[in-house]
């Protein structure tokens, strides 16, 4: 038996793959199939089960693509997924070679939430693959369910099943289990994921502030307290992977390929990926500046609701042709009008402005923090600075006071090279980036 994992550092994301006796079972494969399909060739295997811990919110499954070759996919009963499927609960078993793999449903972070615990060749429990249930570190969190129309996945009744899951479960597993989350650190999926990608259950009861003594009441109210903020494009995702994404070759084959930017209709929602100094070198008017990085996905699905179209700008194709896969992997290629290489800066230009001009003079700018609300809590740099999340940035422009030069600022420059080209593309005038800049006025406050 061997167990292979994929971590996808962008989304923060983890798919496995158990391999025993020349059969695998994946779990949560991420949207791309290639890596697993190049497995069965490392491994003379053939893939014979995908297992779906719950309907994602963060990211978009391959499983529709396994479809296609016969694989059966298995999913809990409560998914009310609308692709074929074998459903997968509390006493139904795979067999992958010499191992065992078994359902447990435990609701929490969703109200279909399974975990699947992998037994060894002699039938003893070896690991849980426990999707967004449990984290390292931390549990999953319960608020990204809820809707007026079905009081069951209020956030609080979802988190006391999070309660029950974890102690009448999963804690009663022997402590040398090892536990696989379907989330390492940076998912916006918990609050405070260690940088670890597995450990055994034993450390996690000793380590993990959510699995201390405590009752239901008080587990409630610490798990949904401080959790970040709600991609504009999760419901989007969760919906898609209840219907089964298209094949993601075919989807991309459908993007259309611009030969010039006169090509763009006016007024346009453009998306330029190049970096913040090449935007403000030159960039079409109105065009939103979202660099390519290791959170691209992220803050392109936090910043452009699954309702838009958008063109992709990039620097140079190979660039372009990796952005449009981690554009797929919220499931936005569909929602590319057209993309473009712009090599060369041209057009409109955004000005950097250096911070520690700012801090001595701060009542001649309006300065917005778009920073969340949990780091501006624990630290403000300006003292009157106006703090405007990135997330909702776009749809509370009414709330920067005007006559005055506005500086944008985040912790390190990349937020604020998004904010500074929203506000820039709303008209506001005399808009600057404070960009990296910002670290100066972090490290002159810890040395006072």
């Amino acid at each position: 038996m061997q167990i292979e994992s994929f971590f996808d550092k962008g989304l923060a994301q983890l798919t496995y793959a158990i391999i025993s006796e020349g059969e695998i079972a994946l779990i949560d494969p991420a949207r791309d199939p290639s890596p697993f399909v190049q497995l069965e060739h490392k491994h003379n295997a053939k893939i014979k089960a995908v297992i779906e811990t719950h309907p994602h919110a963060d990211f978009i499954s391959s499983h529709g693509e396994f479809l296609l070759h016969q694989v059966k996919v298995y999913v809990s009963k409560l998914s009310d997924v609308n692709y074929e499927h074998t459903t997968f609960d509390d006493g139904d078993e795979i067999r992958i070679g010499k191992v065992k793999l078994k359902a447990i449903n435990t609701p929490g972070h969703s109200p279909d939430s399974i975990s699947v615990l992998l037994e060894d060749e002699t039938s003893k429990p070896y690991a849980l693959f426990t999707g967004d249930t449990l984290f390292i570190g931390d549990v999953g969190r319960p608020d990204l369910r809820e809707t007026t129309k079905d009081s069951n996945t209020l956030k609080e009744k979802l988190a006391g099943k999070l309660y029950h899951s974890l102690h009448d479960k999963i804690l009663k597993l022997p402590d040398n289990t090892i536990i696989y989350p379907a989330h390492g650190p940076g998912s916006l999926c918990g609050k405070s994921i260690s940088e670890k990608l597995s450990d055994t259950l034993g450390n996690q009861k000793k380590e993990n502030y959510a699995l201390q003594p405590m009752n239901e009441s008080e587990f409630i109210k610490l798990i949904l307290e401080n959790q970040p903020f709600i991609p504009k494009y999760f419901a989007y995702d969760v919906l898609i992977n209840k219907l089964g994404a298209p094949k993601l070759s075919e989807s991309l084959n459908n993007v259309n390929y611009l030969k010039s930017f006169k090509e763009i209709s006016n007024d346009a929602l453009i998306i330029d990926t190049r970096s913040s100094d090449l935007f403000r070198a030159g960039h079409i008017k109105g065009a939103i500046n979202i660099p390519d990085g290791g959170k691209f996905e992220t803050w392109l699905g936090s910043i452009i609701s699954p309702d838009e179209t958008f063109y992709l700008i990039a620097s140079d194709n190979d660039t372009l042709q990796n952005l449009l896969l981690k554009t797929a992997k919220i499931g936005y290629e569909s929602k590319i009008t057209g993309i473009l290489v712009m090599d060369e800066p041209s057009g409109s230009k955004l000005e950097k402005l250096d911070a520690e001009k700012v801090i001595k003079a701060e009542d001649q700018y309006t300065i917005v923090d778009v920073r969340d609300v949990n780091e501006v809590a624990s630290e403000k740099y300006f003292s009157n600075s106006i703090n405007i999340p990135l997330n909702k940035l776009r749809e509370n422009i009414q709330l920067v006071p005007l006559g005055k030069p506005v500086a944008v600022h985040c912790a390190g420059g990349y937020r604020s090279a998004i904010g500074s080209s929203i506000l820039e593309r709303s008209q506001i005038h005399q808009v600057y980036d404070l960009s990296e800049s910002i670290t100066s006025i972090k490290s002159l406050k810890k040395s006072k």
